[in-house]
This record gives structure tokens, C-alpha cells and sequence, in this order.
């Protein structure tokens, strides 16, 4: 079972539909024992940094969530769920984020179009992308990209005025900026190669 973090912020319903599309079982829940007795764990998440950090707190899911990642299962943030994974944020000025993985989340800047909105290439060949090709389009909605302290753990990188990290894996974490839910069958096949870690 997979559980999906409720934490009021995210499209839940289509996350969950696309990853039972990939085979698996899911559990949407804000309850921090099926978190923890879960096998695998997806953060998902559309909205403000400081939002969803104060949501997480409110509903005592940090724990749950360190030691999910602590016991080494699969866990997958996605867009917000990516970007709450690091240490700190600008958005809205400085908040601190989960700090799971070090680095900083940034906002675009220069004369590009905020948010980053549609489709747009990624650029990997890491095994959680086996069976896409390279530099597939999937779908992003985002004015703020994540900067990994470790440059070795972007496994996929995207144009978008600048060179930014899409997806990041450090030991069992996996991060990606874009919806794989909303990516058709490029995104339905991450998921896939995601399930199959657990």
C-alpha cells in the first residue's frame, strides 16, 4: 500500500487515480500511523511553501514523515511535495522546509513567463525513467525550482530560462517538479518505475 499524504493542499484524487493506473494501491490519508505502516509514501502538493509547511505542523505529519524516510522506504514528493523536502525556501521570505534533502528552493528570475506553466522537456536516463525516452515532455506548474547542495543527486534536469533540477534521488528519496499524474503516459510510466521500488 501507498500512502498519499492529505495535507489540504494537491489534487489527491488524480494522484491516486494515476498511480492505481500504475498498479498500485493507495491510501490518501493525513493519519500518521498509515503513514508510518505504509510501504511506500507520496507527498504531493500544489500551492505556497509556507502553506504547506504550516499544514504538516498543524497536523502533526512531520514525525510520520521523517520516519518514513528514516526507515528507508520509497517516498516520492511531487512539485510542492518536492520543494517542502528541502531545507529552506524564498518564497514569501524565508521558511524553513523539512530538510530532508539540503539545498535551497529559488525563484525564476529574469524576463521568463512565472509560472512556469505546461510542458516541457526533461532531460535523464536514471532507472526511474526506464522506458521513457530521453528529453520526454511532461507537465510543470511552478514559479520556484529546487538547488541541491549535492549536484549528485539531480538525476533530471529541464530548460526553463535556466538549467534547473525536474528530479532529484537521494537514497530513497525520489523528487520530481513535474505532475507525472497530468504527463499522460510518460508520467504514468515514472509512477510505474516508482512502484516497482517497493
Amino acid at each position: 500500500m501507498i500512502a498519499i499524504i492529505d495535507y489540504g493542499l494537491g489534487n489527491l484524487r488524480s494522484v491516486a487515480k494515476a498511480l492505481e493506473s500504475a498498479g498500485a494501491k493507495v491510501k490518501v490519508t493525513s493519519s500518521p500511523e498509515e503513514i508510518i505502516a505504509a510501504k511506500a509514501v507520496v507527498l504531493p502538493g500544489v500551492g505556497a511553501f509556507y502553506a504547506g509547511m504550516e499544514n504538516l505542523r498543524n497536523l502533526n505529519l512531520i514525525p510520520a514523515i521523517q520516519e518514513s524516510v528514516k526507515q528507508k522506504k520509497p517516498f516520492l514528493g511531487i512539485c510542492l511535495g518536492l520543494q517542502l523536502l528541502f531545507g529552506e525556501s524564498e518564497e514569501h521570505g524565508f521558511n524553513k522546509g523539512l530538510g530532508l534533502i539540503e539545498g535551497k528552493v529559488k525563484k525564476f528570475t529574469g524576463k521568463v513567463k512565472i509560472p512556469h506553466m505546461g510542458w516541457n522537456q526533461v532531460q535523464s536516463k536514471a532507472k526511474i525513467f526506464d522506458g521513457v525516452t530521453d528529453n520526454s515532455y511532461f507537465y510543470f506548474v511552478h514559479s520556484y525550482y529546487v538547488e541541491p547542495k549535492d549536484k549528485n543527486i539531480i538525476i533530471g534536469k529541464t530548460n526553463y530560462s535556466i538549467e534547473f533540477a525536474s528530479t532529484v534521488s537521494q537514497d530513497n528519496i525520489f523528487g520530481v517538479q513535474f505532475h507525472p499524474e497530468k504527463s499522460s503516459q510518460a508520467g504514468i510510466k515514472v509512477l510505474r518505475n516508482f512502484i516497482s521500488l517497493c
